[in-house]
Formats: structure tokens, sequence, C-alpha cells
């Protein structure tokens, strides 16, 4: 239970941190790290009905529609913002600090199949995290709404 803790309070730090880059720079730093565009998802809590908001890596970008990967580091529980999208799959993005209405889904199996390699392209790492844990980890795709 004491390292759920350290690795929930290091996931908020680290957001809080991006959060202030943001801001001190005007938003001049911090939509890209790497070759990937950096979002903030804007879900609604699904026991609380509040707005929540994470700051989040999109290793695949194509046209308006964003991939974002539901690895919480390779720690054994899905984070907080997939649980909420699930229950409310309508979310905002913004980017570049432009917001857009988009509708999140979980890829299915054939379309995890063909985004694994480009997200691992992107970002070696997430293949680490899927190696550290048991559960397969998720990855959503946004599409602006309709």
């Amino acid at each position: 239970m004491a390292a759920h803790t350290v690795v929930d309070f290091g996931h908020r730090l680290l957001n809080r941190l991006h959060r202030g880059i943001l801001a001190v720079t005007g938003g001049r730093l911090g939509w890209r790290i790497g070759p990937m565009p950096v979002v903030e998802l804007h879900t609604v809590g699904r026991t609380s009905g509040a707005r929540r908001s994470v700051m989040l890596t999109a290793p695949v970008h194509d046209g308006d529609t964003y991939v974002l990967v539901a690895s919480k580091g390779g720690d054994d529980r899905h984070p907080a913002w997939y649980l909420n999208l699930i229950a409310h799959p309508d979310v905002e993005l913004t980017t570049g600090g432009t917001t857009v209405p988009m509708r999140a889904r979980t890829a299915s199996a054939a379309e995890r199949a063909e985004l694994w390699p480009r997200i691992t392209r992107a970002y070696r790492g997430y293949a680490g995290y899927q190696r550290k844990t048991d559960r397969l980890i998720p990855v959503v795709i946004c599409e602006p709404r309709p």
C-alpha cells in the first residue's frame, strides 16, 4: 500500500511540475517531450463528477487523432484518468493552448497491435512499462467529437 502512495504522489508531483513549466514559460516550453506532443487531458471524475485534468504524452498523433497510453509507469493499477474516461468518454484535450472536445475509447486488440510498435518507437519506455506489469496496458484513441 505504501508503494502505491509513493507512485501516486510521484505522478501528481510530475504533473504539477509540468504545469509549472508551461505557466512560467507562457506555454513556450512543455508542449513537446522529444518527438511526442504533450496534451492536457480533461475528464469527468467517475465518482465525484468533478472536472479532472492530467498532463500526458501522445506518442502517436495522426491529424486530429491522438493516442494515449494508460501505462502509469508500469504500475499494476490503471491510472485514474483512464478509469474516468471509461465512465465518461467525452473528454477534452488541450495542446499548444487550444482545447478540443474529443471522444476517447480503448483501442481494440487489432488497433493496439498496429499502434504498439509506433508507440514504442516514439518512446521505448512504454515497452519496459508493459514488461513490468501483468496487466495489458490500454491504448486510448481520442478522436474529435462529431
